[in-house]
């Protein structure tokens, strides 16, 4: 990066930091509804909800599209639940129109119907990174993702499914990325089969796709690790892979490192 390309985006960052900071104890309390699983409270110190949440700026009024939330609904519990009353929380999943999917979306919507005095306004919308409409067009004030950007970009679904987050998006809508990052001494190609994505890749292909970063956030970050795990990302936690082997080194390490971004619709 050039001076004035770093000096840039230290500016947005610390543009978007005042609001980050200020709506962070909002979503603070929100983890402590009763309605979240314990699965999900565990994983907590990895993921940062409060503080990542904040910092894609979402408010109690915006349409926010999640895409996969899947059945385990780590932010779909946190988020609907909020959004129910001023906004609307749109769940784009895999359908019953991808056959290995099934399963979980209908759990997912079995879970919906069972609490209703959280889910009954949930819109359930069909994701097959493939420019399907994923929400009305132009209606979401922000579209997030958590850790699917590898998956995508292995099986050449990014551009699809990018075009359908800037369809979906307000002039101006907020496009929030989180994802294992990759390291910068190998490319893309050498690390893809591994779950991790080079940032400045990442930063290229969303850009080249109708979008502006405006922020970057390292509250994802993992200086533990190392990147160089046998069976790639699912060797450390939650996943852990290689199940009994070398655990403990693994539960050290924790959840992967992960970048951060925030993208506005241009």
């Amino acid at each position: 990066l050039t001076l004035r390309a770093i000096g840039a985006s230290c500016l947005a960052f610390t543009t978007l930091s005042a609001a980050w900071s200020q709506e962070v104890s909002t979503f603070q309390a929100l983890l402590l509804g009763p309605q979240r699983s314990a699965a999900n409270v565990v994983r907590d110190p990895h993921r940062h909800p409060a503080e990542t949440l904040a910092f894609f700026g979402i408010q109690a009024h915006h349409t926010v599209v999640e895409i996969l939330p899947g059945s385990g609904g780590y932010y779909m519990e946190i988020l609907a639940p909020w959004l129910r009353s001023k906004g609307q929380y749109i769940a784009a999943n895999r359908d019953q129109s991808l056959p290995q999917y099934i399963p979980d979306h209908q759990k997912m919507l079995a879970r919906l119907k069972a609490e209703p005095q959280l889910y009954d306004r949930v819109m359930v919308t069909a994701f097959r990174a493939d420019n399907h409409p994923i929400a009305p067009p132009g209606s979401a004030d922000v579209v997030i993702s958590f850790r699917n950007l590898h998956n995508w970009m292995e099986r050449e679904e990014a551009v699809e499914s990018l075009r359908a987050f800037h369809k979906a998006l307000k002039p101006g809508g907020v496009l929030g990325i989180v994802d294992h990052r990759g390291r910068t001494d190998q490319s893309q190609a050498q690390q893809m089969a591994s779950g991790y994505v080079r940032e400045d890749v990442a930063i290229a292909l969303i850009e080249a796709n109708g979008f502006r970063l405006t922020g970057r956030s390292e509250v994802n970050a993992n200086p533990k690790d190392t990147k160089d795990h046998p069976e790639g990302v699912w060797t450390l936690p939650p996943s852990y892979r290689m199940k009994d082997v070398n655990r403990a080194k693994y539960q050290a390490i924790g959840e992967s490192d992960r970048f951060t971004l925030r993208f506005v619709k241009r």
